[in-house]
């Protein structure tokens, strides 16, 4: 049976309670799709700088089986895109980071099945499933691994920040420089 065939189809809900309960093991096929705010990730929550209301990633993911079902492994896709607000590490001022993901997983039943599939490229990793797998985990895992590990602005477009301990105009004039104490000797020298 090839991904083109009929197979039992369940559409998966967005909401993340329903996510988080899925039989990956079944002999069927998922398909689902939506939002989830960064307030619905916990964990990605905790890594951004600040929380706006658009922020958030739009997510599709597709369970298919290449030959028959229940034959191992069946596969699954899921594609992420969209936006969190990160620390940028040149300025250290908020940077809005946007990206796109996709990602296809061979869906297997036990760690021993993973640890013997053959990974053919980097674009495909074994995943062990259950009948009450968290799909949620998964995707928010997944966007936690595409936040790059230094965030930053585009070139050029780092805003300069006021000095903490200076205010206003004042902490960006030049600082006067203080005078060369070899100087001040040579001087002394001098007048001798």
């Amino acid at each position: 049976m090839n991904r083109n065939q009929v197979l039992p189809q369940v559409e998966l809900s967005s909401d993340p309670d329903a996510l988080r309960n899925v039989d990956l093991c079944a002999h069927q096929a998922y398909k689902g799709q939506g939002f989830f705010s960064i307030q619905e990730l916990p964990r990605l929550a905790e890594e951004a700088s600040a929380i706006r209301a658009e922020d958030g990633f739009h997510w599709e993911l597709e369970t298919y089986f290449e030959q028959s079902p229940g034959q191992a492994p069946h596969f699954m896709e899921i594609a992420l895109q969209g936006r969190i607000h990160l620390i940028c590490q040149r300025c250290l001022q908020d940077c809005p980071i946007e990206f796109t993901e996709k990602r296809r997983f061979a869906l297997l039943g036990s760690e021993d099945e993973a640890d013997a599939y053959p990974i053919a490229d980097d674009e495909q990793e074994p995943l062990v499933v259950s009948q009450h797998f968290d799909v949620l985990a998964t995707i928010e895992d997944e966007i936690l691994l595409s936040i790059p590990l230094i965030p930053k602005h585009a070139d050029g477009a780092c805003k300069a920040h006021a000095l903490s301990f200076g205010a206003g105009e004042s902490a960006l004039e030049p600082v006067e420089k203080p005078e060369n104490p070899f100087n001040i000797l040579k001087n002394m020298k001098k007048n001798s």
